[in-house]
């Protein structure tokens, strides 16, 4: 409609400058068109493994374990199948990466990458969430073991039978955001030991 405006000498050149400018997307030009469309068969197995942490072969059973639909629907009617959701997902959350950085892989611009990964995101939540036998569940229990150095006295408190090493021992709640919402630590082994025999004991 602008450039139809300015065609017809309606808009002068500078009310076109001042409102391209404000009109114009910000958003850097990913060329999407120039790579091939997504196609499993098309890739490695290798690259399937570093870039979806899954072997090709899984990949169809796993979107028969999520219960995945045939075809992911956008809101603004983007279609795609479930094979491709699914790895824009698991590419997704495979390594921290930008949308802009799968363009190369699965041939579709950075909106569209975005609603469909979200979009089998929250398939797979509402999936999961019906039957899942913990329904209020709030954070995942880590335990990190940490090698040190064979101290000089009290190597006892420090040495893990479990790990043949001197350690310290660190217990974490992970959020499923990624952040730690609890951090208890750092124990040596016996106080781990004395706390458990002592909680079993009761």
């Amino acid at each position: 409609m602008l450039i139809l405006g300015y065609d017809s000498k309606i808009i002068s050149d500078e009310k076109f400058l001042v409102l391209w400018e404000s009109c114009h997307s910000k958003d850097p030009d990913f060329s999407h068109s120039l790579y091939p469309r997504f196609d499993l068969e098309n890739i490695d197995e290798t690259e399937c493994l570093a870039e979806f942490r899954a072997k090709k072969q899984d990949i169809p059973v796993l979107t028969d374990v999520l219960q995945l639909p045939m075809n992911i629907r956008c809101p603004q009617r983007t279609i795609c199948d479930r094979i491709e959701g699914l790895c824009m997902l698991l590419r997704r959350f495979s390594y921290p990466c930008r949308y802009s950085d799968m363009i190369s892989r699965l041939g579709r611009p950075v909106p569209e990458l975005c609603m469909i990964t979200n979009e089998v995101m929250d398939n797979i939540f509402n999936n999961r969430a019906k039957g899942a036998p913990l329904e209020n569940g709030f954070g995942f229990i880590d335990g990190t073991v940490r090698p040190i150095a064979r101290p000089d006295q009290q190597q006892r408190i420090v040495y893990n039978g479990h790990k043949r090493l001197h350690s310290l021992q660190f217990q974490s709640v992970s959020l499923p955001n990624g952040l730690i919402g609890n951090m208890y630590g750092p124990v040596g082994m016996l106080v781990i030991t004395i706390s458990f025999y002592y909680k079993v004991s009761q």
